[in-house]
């Protein structure tokens, strides 16, 4: 497994998670990372996207003021630090990753499959 998706669990409403998006081959510095949840029944969503090469982030409107993403270079991780969970969060979130990307369009890449690495997801359950 190249990339992987870890962190998730069961939380209560107002709750807090931190997921993990993790490379075992490669840097992740070098990679835009892209964030997704899928809910049962539903299509996947963009939750946001940190550039390649200390570039700044982009977030769905569903994340902004509650979720960040961040890099932990020493552990070639990029980290989805979630809080305020609410039920509508629950779904199964997973990370992928493109080469030297902007993030341009990060929802649109998805949709083409054009991504470099996908992460096996992680389940997220918030409780009302």
């Amino acid at each position: 497994v190249q990339l992987q998706a870890s962190g998730g669990g069961l939380v209560q409403s107002g709750g807090y998670l931190r997921l993990s998006c993790a490379a075992s081959a490669f840097s992740l510095a070098d990679y835009a990372i892209a964030w997704f949840r899928q809910a049962p029944g539903k299509e996947r969503e963009g939750v946001g996207c940190i550039q390649s090469n200390y570039g700044g982030v982009v977030y769905a409107d569903s994340a902004k003021g509650r979720f960040t993403i961040s890099r932990d270079n020493a552990k070639n991780t990029v980290d989805l630090i979630m809080n305020n969970l609410q039920p509508a969060d629950t779904a199964v979130y997973s990370c992928a990753a493109a080469f030297l990307y902007s993030c341009s369009g990060y929802v649109q890449r998805e949709k083409s499959r054009t991504y470099d690495y996908w992460g096996q997801g992680t389940q997220v359950t918030v409780s009302s």
